[in-house]
């Protein structure tokens, strides 16, 4: 492993959160968990890979559905405790309900509301 995945203030799962944001409009579409090998990945093939907490793995965003999301650069904050992505995201879908961003819903009168249309059938995107 590099020495700059060393600087990086990993959780007590041995996680860090990552934001994946639109490098063209600036738009937050996605947050997801890297461990070290995800991070590493994600820095040597110049696209997202992310861990998978529920499936307790590595995932290439995209492996599935080809919506990938290329990477334009990484950041770390101050704190060293999130990480920023700045992608360019293939199909224009990163949201697994088939939508532009997983942020899809506002509150609006201490409500929930969709408010981001769905821009594929999920149904269409993923075969398992």
């Amino acid at each position: 492993m590099s020495a700059w995945l060393e600087e990086v203030r990993w959780n007590e799962n041995g996680l860090v959160p990552a934001i994946a944001q639109d490098h063209k409009t600036g738009k937050i579409l996605m947050v997801a968990w890297m461990n070290k090998q995800a991070l590493q990945l994600t820095a040597d093939q110049g696209h997202a890979v992310y861990w998978s907490r529920s499936r307790n793995k590595l995932w290439h965003k995209g492996e599935e559905s080809g919506h990938q999301q290329k990477i334009i650069d990484i950041r770390i904050d101050c704190d060293e405790d999130v990480i920023l992505l700045s992608v360019e995201q293939k199909g224009g879908i990163a949201c697994h309900t088939g939508r532009e961003s997983c942020f899809y819903r506002k509150l609006i009168d201490k409500q929930w509301q969709e408010t981001d249309p769905v821009l594929k059938d999920p149904t269409s995107i993923y075969s398992k």
